[in-house]
């Protein structure tokens, strides 16, 4: 039998796609929360009291000697919460612009392979009396389906829940596997693998019907991919070499919002999401001067093939599609109505079916021949960028009687992607997280910018009213006249009144949400006035 915790393939490649130069697997979050944030022992007494529902988060990686077999997962002995628990505070006035630099920073920290695979940031100081976590777990300990269940389990789904009930028994640590007891039992999962495959033929000749008409499904939906997925992606200003160093943005919307539009113009939400990215881009793209005449993006689309039994635990379950993005197009129901079609098009191509049986085959492969096909992987020419579409819980979460009220997802680049889009549903939002190169991506917050005015073009194209006219309609709330400011403070409160900038001292346009953004001058990273 083999090792259940021996990494598969795909959770193996995660690790090898680190060894290319700036990139790191960890997917993350930045989560706010209202209300004074939590004392540091509090909320470690609190995280470890759950601890023994995710065994995973206690464990870190063996090496197998010789490269003979993939790592397997095996208790840190010297596991101590303190280690992946930070505490820090963002400096006056705690703006939402410096947490996101604050994320940047956090995020491109590569995960220690010596110790369990993730961290936590508890951020406090937040402005509007909020306090943020920043949580990265490494790729090959979970998936994003996956790790939402996670992060449900490690928070209360009302504010005054009842704890959870404690283990039955205090953890210990189980003693360190041996390099020769890692080298014995990976050689020998080697030597009896094939006769697993031997029962699978076996099982194969008891229903052959059934068997070789999956078997030419397999063959064609790995067609499918190759045709569709495998063939080059236009060169772009987001595909060059990236750093060590990212820079993360993010934009909230309405999901009621992303339902009308989907029922007026007859779609799905992912078909807005991808359709908000396509005219983000495009407009992205005009700005800094670049050709979109006839340009079609090749977005990596991760499709969870985790089924609902599976869900909670740890482990990739992914396939992937590649998606067109029309940059070309600048008409918002043009857009939906492409992308709309495209969709559904792979969707009947299996391409998902293609990638799930690759991958599957791949656990089958010797670890050195998987190791080389990742770092060729990471050298890849076949998309522009990854824009994955995690689904959330519709509820609101709580930590230690605090409610989350956003939750900002990251998705890692891989070498020459210099953009990857995370979004992500929760409590009636939906929240798109950019992660960009330091270098490549200086301009991410115009990227924001122009992601936010997709989406408002989308809804005025659906017939919804604008967010300025759904806010005008609310009741008008009367607030309390402020206190006089004292003497000699004028200037510090005048700082502290400053609108957010972007990173590098650009300024936010000044156009309204859904207006053409003025044209920058190309290559300069600034927008000619």
């Amino acid at each position: 039998m083999p090792n259940p915790d021996r990494l598969t393939a795909l959770d193996s490649a995660f690790l090898h796609l680190e060894e290319a130069n700036g990139v790191t697997m960890h997917v993350a979050s930045c989560m706010l929360f209202e209300g004074e944030i939590p004392p540091y022992n509090e909320f470690l007494a609190a995280l470890d009291s759950r601890l023994h529902v995710v065994p995973r988060y206690r464990q870190r990686l063996a090496n197998v000697p010789l490269g003979q077999g993939r790592p397997v997962w095996v208790d840190d002995p010297h596991f101590n919460a303190r280690f992946h628990v930070r505490h820090t505070a963002l400096p006056r006035p705690g703006s939402e612009q410096q947490l996101k630099n604050l994320a940047g920073r956090v995020f491109s920290q590569q995960l220690d392979r010596e110790k369990p695979l993730w961290e936590i940031w508890l951020v406090d100081k937040v402005e509007g009396d909020r306090f943020a976590l920043l949580a990265k777990t490494h790729h090959a300990l979970v998936d994003g389906v996956s790790g939402v269940d996670i992060t449900t389990v490690l928070f209360d789904a009302a504010p005054d829940a009842t704890p959870p009930s404690p283990p039955e028994r205090s953890w210990v640590a189980r003693p360190l596997p041996s390099d020769a007891q890692l080298l014995a039992e990976a050689l020998l999962e080697r030597a009896t693998l094939p006769s697993e495959i031997v029962r699978g033929v076996r099982a194969v000749f008891r229903g052959p019907r059934r068997v070789l008409g999956g078997i030419a499904d397999d063959i064609a939906a790995v067609g499918a991919l190759a045709s569709g997925g495998f063939s080059p992606a236009p060169h772009t200003p987001l595909n060059v070499s990236i750093s060590p160093h990212r820079r993360f943005d993010w934009v909230g919307a309405d999901l009621d919002r992303f339902k009308a539009i989907k029922n007026v113009l007859g779609g799905t939400i992912n078909d807005v999401v991808l359709s908000a990215v396509s005219l983000a881009l495009g407009r992205w793209l005009r700005d800094r001067g670049f050709p979109v005449e006839d340009l079609t993006l090749k977005a990596m689309v991760p499709v969870s093939v985790r089924a609902d039994v599976e869900r909670g635990a740890l482990g990739n379950k992914v396939a992937a599609m590649s998606a067109s993005l029309p940059v070309w197009s600048q008409d918002p129901v043009e857009t939906f109505a492409l992308v709309h079609a495209e969709m559904g098009q792979l969707k009947e191509s299996g391409q998902a079916v293609g990638a799930t049986v690759l991958t599957n085959l791949s656990d089958f492969a010797p670890p050195t021949i998987m190791s080389q096909a990742a770092r060729l992987q990471s050298r890849q020419r076949f998309i522009n960028l990854v824009v994955t579409n995690v689904p959330g819980p519709q509820y609101p979460l709580y930590l230690l009687g605090r409610r989350m009220v956003a939750i900002q997802p990251m998705v890692p680049l891989a070498e020459n992607l210099a953009l990857g889009v995370a979004i992500m549903s929760y409590d009636g939002n939906l929240h798109f997280g950019l992660n960009g190169d330091y270098d490549a991506m200086a301009d991410i917050a115009y990227l924001a910018s122009d992601l936010r005015g997709a989406i408002a073009d989308l809804g005025e194209a659906a017939g919804l009213p604008s967010e300025e006219e759904e806010a005008r309609k609310a009741p008008e709330v009367h607030e309390p006249a402020a206190a006089p400011t004292p003497p000699g403070h004028e200037a510090e409160v005048a700082l502290e009144a400053e609108p957010d900038v972007p990173p590098m001292a650009f300024s936010m346009p000044r156009s309204r949400p859904g207006s053409r953004s003025p044209r920058r001058d190309a290559g300069s990273g600034r927008r000619s006035t």
